[in-house]
């Protein structure tokens, strides 16, 4: 750990004191400490797959992010078990080739929180959180009938990354919104309905009830207007 203090930029705010790891020295639960305190907020993936038995399994995941639109591909990062088994969801992934991302709301927070509880394989998580299972139109699982966005994904590509983690690609071929939450002419979604959840460090969330606009701008406009750079809406 390095500790450095800075001057002022030209037109910036002050450069505050830093403090540097290089991270090749440090632990793995380092590492993982720095990232979620500092990569937030993150969204929650509440994902749903079905194991050989036809069991549905739901777990939620903060290491998840949309990675492309054409194709649109998700991804989502499985931890694996202490013990260095795959996940109930990795493990139900390679086999069925398919698995849904739920998006959390405020609403389903209960529920998520529940389908994070360690439960032994076979279980299902679902039932125990008192949530919907919707049958899958392109895909052989559920989608979660709370949620208010949910997208169907056939898998893509499994990333071995390491002993701790893999990342899993999934290829969006579905999606289902609540009525109330897209306006479907204009394909666009209201961040508002929506009221998704954010995973902050440690046990922390948070809402998404503040936000704002910010146009990116122009050459042109930047270059007549820089003070535009933060006019917010």
């Amino acid at each position: 750990m390095t500790s450095h203090a800075q001057g002022a930029g030209v037109n910036s705010p002050a450069v505050s004191p830093t403090v540097t790891f290089d991270f090749a020295d440090l632990s793995a639960r380092e590492r993982y400490k720095l990232l979620i305190g500092a990569v937030v907020p993150r969204p929650i993936a509440l994902v749903t797959t079905v194991d050989k038995a036809g069991i549905v399994n739901a777990a939620p995941f903060s290491f998840f992010n949309c990675l492309s639109a054409d194709p649109a591909i998700l991804a989502l990062g499985v931890e694996f078990r202490q013990s260095g088994g795959q996940k109930d969801t990795g493990r139900n992934v390679r086999e069925s080739l398919c698995f849904t991302v739920n998006i959390v709301s405020d609403a389903l927070m209960r529920g998520m929180n529940i389908c994070a509880v360690p439960f032994e394989p076979g279980v299902d998580e679902l039932a125990e959180a008192g949530l919907t299972a919707m049958p899958g139109v392109k895909v052989a699982c559920p989608w979660i009938g709370e949620a208010p966005a949910a997208f169907e994904c056939r898998h893509h590509t499994t990333l071995g990354i390491g002993n701790s983690r893999e990342i899993i690609l999934g290829e969006v071929i579905y999606a289902h919104f609540r009525a109330d939450v897209i306006d479907a002419a204009r394909h666009h979604v209201d961040p508002a309905g929506l009221d998704a959840i954010g995973r902050m460090g440690g046990h922390g969330y948070a809402r998404t009830r503040d936000h704002f606009d910010l146009p990116t701008m122009s050459v042109e406009t930047w270059s007549a207007d820089p003070d535009a750079a933060n006019r917010r809406m």
